[in-house]
């Protein structure tokens, strides 16, 4: 038996019918040249004949009179007929109807007395590909958990047809590496106390920091205290929609290279500069710059499981008209924030982060969190998988769209993968609360051709398409 951290177990019981606390991908792979035509028979095939998942995917939730206090993981046996899953659309499938068919199987939660897991093959695209859909519970595993899981699945090689697939996730450690020596009577009893002491001298780092964080112009915690009401902060329906876009990552270095910022800070002004137009068709901007809720991974252990990851709040500049006005102001408040987390101990950075969750926490078990002031308005996270291609017994992988999960008056998350010189954008919504979610995904690919006309990268178009007119405002 292995309990949970005190952040994986939050993720734990944030579970609702409403907002499962899953996290999934949708892999898109091209068929190689001559394969057979049984080719995807075979791979499911394979897939079933081997069971073996390492942990925490080869457990389930222990049952127990104290489970619910302190939840663990048990070994159990693995049902690959129920965990792995084949699915087929009526050919010739393209993406809309991919993304109905995910958008539909994400809505679903995954059966808590089982392994949190779920793999659906799915065949009939067009253009001789197919597609892996996988989800896992995020008290499981976080983003940067994902990538380096689905690294282990695929290969560089081509020609490589040893690859394991997402079936076997890790070689199977041997009996005498996974034997652990018995604690002894005395480190049994030492234990707790060392931790305790460890917490208690954080504190004052974590203070520290916390004010530090509240001063000045580009304080994100500043920032966080008087977050704007929009139409993304209302309550959820357990329905989601799915909105995916491919930008060029070339394009986007380029821009930070030209304004001096991140990736990162590009890439989020590109999705700020797209709600702002999202937001001003719908008449619903609001004045001040809406939020989003960044994650950022921290250093693991080689094979931990679970999540590792401290995050901030920081301004998109919806308020911002001049897109390179906007990315200046993100990349000045991520510098800051990064700087002073990363300053942090490793036990203060878990400190922040469950201050962070504790009062989404509490607010969604409670059923109030839709009714409080928002802290964020949604989530941004980015992620990288690989700078080369992939491949999956010679299946070429040709995007992975992230498909992240809500949390109950939040109904839109933004995940950003990027692999191949490419970034691939999931947008996820609460189906009710956010209408034509793929708008959000086509403007992004627009808001990034903005910022490049305006850091002088690319001409102004001579006429441009003659914007919709604002609807009437409305009151969020």
């Amino acid at each position: 038996m292995k309990y949970l951290s005190p952040l994986d177990a939050a993720f734990l019981r944030m579970e609702s019918p409403r907002t499962p606390m899953h996290v999934g991908a949708l892999m898109t792979f091209k068929l190689p040249e001559k394969a057979p035509r049984d080719f995807l028979q075979r791979l499911l095939k394979r897939m079933r004949e081997h069971p073996f998942m390492p942990e925490p995917f080869d457990c389930k939730l222990a049952r127990g009179r104290f489970s619910r206090v302190a939840p663990a993981w048990v070994k159990t046996r693995l049902d690959m007929d129920y965990h792995l899953r084949h699915s087929a659309l009526p050919y010739p499938g393209g993406e809309r109807e991919l993304g109905v068919l995910v958008a539909r199987l994400h809505s679903h939660p995954l059966d808590l007395s089982r392994p949190l897991w779920e793999a659906h093959v799915i065949e009939g695209l067009a253009n001789n590909r197919f597609a892996i859909y996988f989800k896992a519970h995020h008290c499981a595993i976080d983003g940067m958990g994902a990538m380096k899981m689905t690294q282990s699945w695929l290969s560089e090689d081509p020609d490589d047809p040893n690859v394991s697939g997402p079936w076997v996730l890790a070689s199977k450690p041997k009996t005498a590496a996974r034997a652990k020596k018995t604690p002894g009577l005395v480190e049994r009893v030492k234990q707790p106390f060392t931790l305790a002491g460890r917490q208690i001298r954080s504190l004052g780092d974590l203070t520290r920091t916390l004010v530090q964080m509240s001063q000045g112009e580009d304080s994100a915690t500043r920032a966080a205290l008087a977050t704007p009401r929009s139409l993304f902060n209302v309550p959820i329906t357990q329905q989601r929609r799915l909105g995916t876009q491919i930008l060029d990552l070339q394009r986007v270095k380029a821009i930070g290279e030209v304004v001096g910022a991140s990736t990162n800070d590009v890439l989020m002004a590109v999705c700020g500069g797209a709600i702002r137009r999202y937001l001003v068709e719908l008449g619903a901007l609001p004045e001040k710059s809406l939020l989003a809720s960044v994650p950022m991974g921290l250093s693991r252990p080689d094979g931990q499981a679970g999540n590792a990851v401290v995050g901030f709040v920081c301004p998109v500049g919806t308020d911002i008209k001049d897109p390179r006005a906007r990315v200046e102001m993100i990349h000045r408040v991520t510098a800051r924030a990064k700087q002073e987390l990363s300053a942090m101990s490793p036990t203060a950075q878990a400190q922040f982060a469950l201050l962070g969750m504790s009062p989404l926490l509490m607010g969604q078990m409670t059923g109030l969190l839709p009714k409080l002031p928002p802290f964020f308005n949604f989530v941004i996270s980015n992620v990288v998988l690989s700078k080369k291609p992939l491949y999956l017994m010679g299946a070429e992988l040709e995007a992975m769209y992230p498909v992240s999960f809500l949390f109950d008056g939040y109904a839109l998350n933004i995940t950003l993968v990027g692999y191949n010189d490419k970034v691939a954008v999931g947008f996820l919504g609460c189906r009710d609360a956010i209408p034509s979610l793929q708008r959000l995904a086509v403007y992004t690919g627009e808001a990034l051709t903005e910022l490049e006309q305006a850091v002088g990268l690319a001409s102004a178009p001579a006429s441009r398409i003659k914007a919709k007119k604002p609807r009437p405002r409305k009151t969020a």
